[in-house]
């Protein structure tokens, strides 16, 4: 059943268009993904599909009496009331009941005449009253509010907190904790991920995933949208492009895509440039002139299809190492982390990377990754131990914070400030490499955005040229693609790469090694985060018990999740190379089938029986292997849909 859709929606500011002809469907149950660049008009989409703005054309409708709830991106909860009481009015109908059912109790108790008409009635009443108690889980709705509140991460120290004294991290994740209570027919959350650790994504993905109303999620977290989204609508060029499948299997269909796309262009640009060359050289010719006005015919009906968009907006990142460091990077032994020497965050800690190694830390918010960047870089004693940098070092650092950034230079003087020798051209063209062009160089850092102020230390890092690179959550304010482009950087790079981060999906594309950092040390796995997440169940399983902390579950469940999958996604990609394979053949045999029906169609050959006849064997043999193939796929596409649904 559809309960939300927008039909031909169109955006325009100051006259300009910026997008058009956009549809939608949203149906009762879909979990779908909106994905594109930043700027690109996600947000603005969301607030037109959820009537915060009017569109310029079409239409959008929703059921009626659709229960809808939005959550803005980094909006947090505002609220005198304390956390506990802010959750507890999401149940406000519940506990109204649940007064009026204790209100009939005491009267059912204070009755004495079993056998009045009103006593009887009183009883029917409780009996309705008690049946609509419990299909609001009017028994179980402290619970439900415990558990989520676990889930984010709030256990009962934080119950009586008001929730103005909260930092703007601990309200977000309880405006999402609050619409999750509310469960809304429709569910729009706009980058829910950010300002949640690995332990809480994991919670809210299977919550997700179980959730009973439909979702509709902006978000740059790949890792997230792969295991709860099952749609992907693409925004990019004023176009919306709808897709089947998650993440993964998007990018996969628009690879294809863009690659038919573009056979499709040459294919026929190549007839375009036979049919005008045939045209051109037999035109005056009295022979072939009228084989030449049939080819002109033949160009004049032909639908030419348009070029493939080469969409510019990525940076062009590299980055290189000027000279090679030692085999040891960095050495780092019995360290103990924090600020009080009484009250470290992290004590036993013990590492090694070595050179032309990937090594992401990981661990739940507040363990002190993040305080072990600031010790390694000297911004911050250690509290006891040691650590050392190998021979040639030279360390560059990415500051989540943005705090390295001097905010009343401009973006020109940013970079050329650290490398004077430069001409300024050569400055302005590497600034350009990374989308700072024209009059953008001139901006004050403080005008920057977020995803702008993160591409002007990307170009600080990709000039300084150092051998060792230490990122602390590199990937936040970017957008999708240029975390791909990121990715593709490091994975190029001749150094050694420290990082932290929260980005699931870019740890295993990057990383080559995880360590993973709780209060009591380290622990190292020698893989990306999918391997982490394997030899934490063998871990586990050794030990024979639970004994992680509360968030620890929820990444056990992701942990069961992953290798329960892992089989079908093993027969899924089966599935999907059949269904492949069979296209690739269908493809073929047109392209076989294509030049024959030329031959057949040229009037050169209109009087050669022999050769037409031969022509239309040919033909008919090869489209009854097309035929047999089409079936073939048929059938693995069928397969495909069954095992997907």
């Amino acid at each position: 059943m559809i309960i939300l859709q927008a039909n031909d929606v169109s955006r325009r500011f100051n006259g300009v268009t910026f997008f058009e002809h956009f549809s939608l469907q949203i149906q009762d149950r879909s979990r779908i993904g909106l994905v594109g660049r930043n700027g690109a008009g996600k947000s603005t989409l969301l607030k037109i599909l959820i009537g915060q703005e009017l569109p310029d054309e079409g239409v959008v409708s929703s059921k009626k009496g659709l229960k809808l709830a939005y959550l803005a991106q980094n909006s947090g909860m505002d609220s005198t009331l304390s956390v506990y009481d802010e959750m507890l009015a999401s149940f406000h109908k519940v506990r109204q009941i649940e007064q009026q059912m204790r209100q009939m109790e005491t009267a059912i108790a204070a009755t004495t005449d079993y056998e009045s008409t009103a006593y009887q009635t009183l009883l029917n009443e409780y009996d309705q009253i008690q049946h609509d108690f419990e299909a609001l889980n009017g028994y179980g709705y402290e619970a439900t509010i415990r558990g989520v509140l676990h889930g984010f991460g709030f256990d009962e120290t934080f119950y009586a907190q008001k929730i103005s004294d909260l930092s703007g991290g601990q309200r977000t994740r309880l405006a999402i904790a609050k619409q999750l209570l509310e469960k809304p027919d429709l569910l729009v959350l706009d980058e829910p991920t950010n300002h949640l650790d690995m332990q809480t994504l994991a919670w809210l993905e299977k919550y997700l995933q179980n959730y009973q109303g439909a979702l509709l999620i902006v978000s740059h977290d790949r890792y997230f949208l792969d295991r709860v989204v099952n749609e992907i609508y693409e925004v990019h060029g004023g176009i919306l492009d709808h897709y089947q499948g998650n993440y993964s299997r998007y990018m996969e269909q628009k690879i294809a895509k863009i690659t038919a796309e573009q056979k499709a262009f040459d294919r026929q640009q190549s007839e375009i440039a036979k049919l005008e060359d045939f045209v051109n050289r037999n035109i005056v010719r009295a022979s072939t002139t009228k084989r030449a006005q049939s080819r002109r015919k033949q160009l004049e009906k032909m639908e030419v299809l348009a070029a493939p968009k080469n969409e510019s907006g990525v940076a062009h990142i590299t980055f290189t190492a000027a000279q090679s460091s030692g085999n040891e990077v960095l050495k780092v032994e019995d360290l103990s982390l924090g600020y009080q020497m009484d009250q470290p965050l992290a004590q036993n800690v013990n590492l090694s990377v070595k050179k032309q190694h990937a090594v992401a830390l990981v661990g739940p918010n507040g363990v002190g990754k993040s305080t072990m960047i600031k010790t390694l870089l000297g911004s911050l004693p250690p509290l006891a131990g040691s650590f050392k940098l190998g021979a040639n070092v030279t360390v560059g650092y990415y500051d989540q914070e943005q705090a390295t950034l001097d905010s009343h230079k401009t973006v020109l003087s940013s970079v050329w400030d650290l490398h004077p020798k430069m001409a300024e051209k050569d400055v302005r063209s590497i600034l350009g490499s990374f989308m700072f062009t024209g009059e953008d160089v001139d901006k004050k850092v403080t005008a920057l955005s977020g995803g702008e102020k993160a591409r002007l230390l990307l170009t600080v890092l990709s000039m300084n040229e150092d051998n060792f690179l230490i990122l602390d959550e590199p990937t936040n304010h970017l957008d999708i693609d240029s975390r791909e482009v990121l990715e593709t950087a490091l994975n190029e790079y001749n150094g050694t790469i420290f990082f932290v981060s929260h980005d699931r999906y870019f740890i295993n594309e990057v990383a080559t090694e995880v360590v993973e950092l709780s209060a009591q040390g380290t622990q190292f796995f020698d893989g990306d985060y999918d391997y982490y997440l394997e030899k934490i169940e063998q871990r586990n399983e050794k030990n024979g018990t639970d004994n992680q902390q509360a968030t620890q579950s929820s990444l056990d469940d992701e942990v069961l999740d992953y290798q329960t999958n892992r089989e079908q996604q093993k027969e899924l990609r089966k599935k999907e190379r059949a269904v492949t394979k069979a296209e690739s053949a269908m493809e073929a045999i047109m392209q076989e089938i294509e030049p024959l029906e030329r031959a057949l169609n040229d009037p050169v050959n209109g009087s050669d029986l022999g050769k037409l006849t031969e022509l239309t064997q040919q033909i008919e043999s090869l489209q009854q292997k097309l035929a047999q193939v089409e079936d073939e796929w048929t059938q693995a596409s069928l397969e495909l849909e069954t095992f997907q649904a």
